[in-house]
């Protein structure tokens, strides 16, 4: 199962997101709800660093599907859209698949 939990500051600002995780929905390679989570975190995190100046924390380990964002202090409002868009995507996900391959976890920091 892939576990997303997604941090937001204490004015509901989403700035950070760690998934780790496999969904386990068919074999590597033919996971389409591995795949579409992997598609859109990734390209969340290519967009803010295309798109926009803003600095970020990056660290990843293949292995345990493991990926940790965060947003630097300074940050834009192009950057907040983008995973706001993220989290449009994952909950379409969670809402298609349910929670057996994918949680979608909310946390205030």
């Amino acid at each position: 199962m892939i576990q997303i939990t997604i941090l937001k500051n204490q004015v509901n600002e989403y700035t950070a997101f760690r998934c780790i995780g496999h969904a386990g929905y068919a074999d590597p390679g033919e996971d389409i709800v591995c795949a579409a989570v992997s598609v859109l975190v990734i390209n969340t995190i290519n967009s803010i660093e295309h798109f926009t100046s803003d600095e970020f924390d990056l660290s990843t380990d293949q292995e345990s599907g493991r990926i940790d964002f965060s947003l630097k202090d300074g940050y834009s409002k192009e950057s907040l859209l983008f995973i706001q868009s993220l989290v449009l995507g994952l909950q379409g996900i969670q809402k298609n698949y349910g929670t057996e391959y994918m949680t979608l976890i909310f946390k205030e920091v």
